[in-house]
């Protein structure tokens, strides 16, 4: 395993819990955030005990998306928005080929880019009061770097619509209506509830669940082969519009008067 400072890997039995681990910046992807977790990813993906995966976030977020600070970089620096689109890439890719069952448990808001990584994950846990938004274009953004692969194949290209173009907040109960999510739990049991199942993943046999997990996400990488490319291309154009400068002045921390 190699040395992750931003995520914290523990094992339990069979099940590696993966926890987003920046509680004061809400677990909000910074650039080594998101390289750490293609990095962990991977490490996992070699572990020969591992056998299920629980995904969370320490605090009271599982992830506010992208971080101010990375924000800014994309705007003024080609070369920073080039290795992040590499990364938001790899990310797909990887959660897309990851063989081990994920078990997301959603413990608070999953915002933006923590919005398509919860719906990356095979089973979906959600706490009563956690909320889901892809708030991209309501910063700007296309919404290139997932949702546009994820959301049709789980509800529908209308109600996709509604949600990605708005940035529209959907709650614990309203995301499992609408097929995001799985289960919406109580915040005191939703670790508990989703270790439990991914025991159950890992208790099946190993072969069965894993390819039949690649088999179903092979619709989810059709999707991606017809929409992550373009997608990403359009975002990485978004960083240069007035509209994304005009976002990044009104979010940029004013000093204290």
């Amino acid at each position: 395993m190699h040395q992750l400072t931003g995520i914290r890997v523990e094992s339990d039995g069979p099940v590696r819990i993966v926890t987003l681990d920046r509680p004061d910046e809400l677990n909000a992807f910074s650039e080594e955030l998101h390289a750490e977790f293609v990095q962990a990813w991977r490490d996992i993906e070699d572990d020969d005990d591992a056998r299920a995966i629980v995904l969370t976030g320490a605090g009271r977020a599982f992830s506010a998306g992208g971080s101010f600070e990375d924000f800014e970089h994309r705007r003024v620096d080609p070369v920073v928005r080039r290795r992040s689109l590499r990364l938001a890439r790899r990310l797909v890719d990887d959660m897309l080929s990851m063989s081990l069952p994920v078990v997301a448990a959603v413990n608070g808001p999953a915002v933006g880019l923590g919005c398509t990584v919860t719906t990356l994950c095979d089973i979906v846990f959600m706490a009563e009061g956690a909320f889901l938004a892809d708030t991209h274009v309501s910063v700007a953004l296309v919404a290139g770097d997932g949702a546009a692969v994820t959301w049709p194949a789980m509800t529908s290209l209308l109600k996709a619509k509604q949600y990605l173009l708005t940035g529209d907040r959907l709650s614990s109960a309203e995301a499992v209506e609408l097929g995001l999510a799985n289960f919406a739990v109580p915040a005191d049991q939703l670790l508990a509830e989703a270790t439990a199942f991914a025991h159950r993943l890992a208790a099946q046999p190993a072969q069965a669940v894993q390819e039949t997990k690649a088999l179903l996400n092979q619709h989810l990488r059709a999707n991606a082969v017809r929409a992550l490319g373009y997608g990403l291309a359009a975002e990485s154009q978004s960083h240069d519009t007035a509209d994304y400068a005009a976002v990044g002045e009104r979010l940029r921390p004013k000093p204290d008067a």
